[in-house]
């Protein structure tokens, strides 16, 4: 259950930047945690929960500083992340000078920079773990998602040719973020043609496999990218993965991200040069919360879900 309450305004450590928190996003993880399943309870606490405020992407301005930090000072505008310390559906967190925390893109509103980190660093760190060449054709599969509009335009940055699939009524955005093609999955199916790709990016895993298999380049990239299946469908696609690996029918790609902080620094400078852009599919003041996580949750979203946490 998500519910507002008060607590007490943390206190920076030495090595800390205390955020007044702008805006933030509900993303996967936010989600994972809230939904108490039984793997998240045996990480997060079985009877009570260690993450208690939820929240990992976040942009605001400096309220202060510790004694060692020296790359920013009171009201320097920032954004980045807590990581898996979440925290960041507040109106105060402290962050780490050396962890994911940066300036501010002078070209991003704080609602577009407080929802960048999540979607951008982890199709970056896949997109990297698949060795884009220039010219290689690469699908990604959920592309108008938060995720997906991040992949479909680093992909693009790397030099590939790139197909996004989605809904019918996401196909101009995708079009806008650089997508060469794009598949409207209601009335075309991508594992039908006679298109070979490089690089399959499977988002959740909802494009499905081995099916994806049929349309991948020998000894191609499968990027399973999380699961929206429960644990036996997890299992059954884990050891599928590992025989088609084994096998060399495909490289197979899957497990958590691992970003480290000078990634934001290199998303930041992509949106500064204008290469790169965020996608907010809806907004919500903090006091709608609840509704932020049905919407999250819906299956449909689009881009990125906005908090708006203070003005």
């Amino acid at each position: 259950m998500l519910e507002l309450t008060d607590i007490p305004v943390p206190v920076s450590a030495d090595d800390e930047v205390l955020v007044r928190i702008h805006s933030s996003s509900v993303c996967f993880g936010d989600c994972i945690v809230r939904s108490g399943a039984m793997m998240v309870r045996l990480l997060n606490g079985f009877t009570k929960p260690r993450i208690r405020v939820l929240g990992t992407d976040l942009a605001g301005t400096v309220e202060s500083v510790g004694k060692r930090v020296t790359r920013f000072a009171p009201g320097d505008h920032v954004f980045g992340s807590r990581g898996n310390k979440f925290g960041a559906h507040a109106e105060f967190a402290c962050v780490a000078e050396t962890g994911f925390l940066a300036h501010k893109s002078v070209n991003m509103t704080f609602e577009e920079a407080g929802s960048v980190f999540v979607g951008g660093t982890c199709a970056l760190y896949f997109l990297r773990k698949a060795g884009i060449k220039p010219g290689e054709r690469v699908l990604i599969h959920g592309a108008s998602g938060s995720l997906g509009v991040f992949a479909v335009q680093l992909a693009k940055h790397f030099g590939a040719h790139v197909t996004g699939v989605c809904g019918p009524s996401n196909v101009d955005l995708v079009k806008s973020l650089g997508a060469d093609d794009v598949i409207d999955y209601t009335t075309r199916d991508f594992a039908d043609g006679e298109a070979r790709y490089d690089v399959i990016c499977d988002i959740l895993g909802k494009a499905g496999f081995p099916r994806g298999l049929r349309v991948l380049a020998p000894g191609g990239r499968y990027l399973l990218v999380g699961f929206s299946g429960g644990m036996l469908a997890m299992a059954a696609t884990l050891l599928r993965g590992a025989w088609a690996h084994a096998g060399g029918a495909a490289r197979f790609v899957t497990g958590a991200a691992a970003p480290v902080p000078a990634d934001l620094i290199f998303l930041k400078d992509l949106i500064e040069a204008g290469t790169l852009r965020n996608v907010i599919g809806r907004t919500y003041p903090m006091s709608e919360i609840a509704e932020a996580h049905r919407y999250a949750q819906s299956g449909h979203k689009v881009g990125n879900v906005a908090v708006v946490v203070s003005e």
